[in-house]
């Protein structure tokens, strides 16, 4: 299938891009940073999907909206208006078989800086809007919704032993999620789903569940 995916660089846009090429599909990736992926079936255009023309791709059938940035100035213009703006070009025409956003758990918990949180929750309510209109193609749209992902966007608390240990504390599963494990939960309910629409999945290790019972 054709699948395109925004961010494609580095981090879990990088991690998806290659899981999707090791399957056997072709790929292209838009990023404001040059190509990290060297594969016949990849193709790369260096575009800000906010401020910069979007190049004209025909026939996606698997669109992911995951680049994004982080406490930026521009999360809402990047993270929101620029996932908007990508998937009213490519989604809605009659090969879309799945659309997918790389949310974050902070759509939720609002536990992150403020603009990346509100440009979060803005994408899961408009995933469900997405998924209303893509029905009439017969496509899925869901969002996925990770907690910590071992990233180079995390490194600052990564590297920090006593942030880190903090983090852990938080968390049931002592743990954060690596890129390669979103790449396959985005195959999946991209391509091996057929049936799940308008969702959101939260990723997280359990920090949204863990609860001390005092007594």
């Amino acid at each position: 299938m054709k699948v395109l995916i925004t961010g494609t660089s580095s981090g879990i846009g990088k991690a998806i891009a290659q899981k999707f090429l090791l399957c056997g599909h072709e790929v292209c990736g838009i990023d404001v940073l040059p190509a990290s992926i060297e594969n016949s079936h990849y193709t790369h255009f260096i575009a800000d999907i906010y401020s910069s023309e979007l190049p004209k791709i025909e026939n996606v059938e698997i669109l992911i909206n995951n680049a994004g940035v982080q406490d930026s100035g521009r999360d809402i213009d990047v993270n929101l208006k620029g996932s908007i703006r990508v998937t009213e070009k490519y989604a809605f025409q009659p090969n879309i078989k799945s659309v997918l956003f790389i949310a974050s758990a902070s759509a939720s918990t609002g536990a992150e800086f403020p603009e990346y949180a509100a440009s979060k929750g803005g994408m899961v309510a408009y995933m469900k809007n997405v998924a209303l209109r893509a029905a009439q193609y017969g496509a899925t749209a869901n969002s996925l919704s990770p907690g910590g992902v071992k990233t180079a966007l995390n490194e600052r608390v990564m590297t920090d032993p006593l942030l880190w240990e903090q983090i852990m504390n938080e968390t049931l599963l002592p743990k954060w999620a690596e890129p390669e494990e979103i790449a396959e939960w985005a195959y999946f309910v991209t391509v091996v789903n057929r049936s799940m629409t308008a969702q959101d999945i939260l990723i997280d290790n359990g920090e949204q569940a863990k609860a001390n019972f005092v007594w």
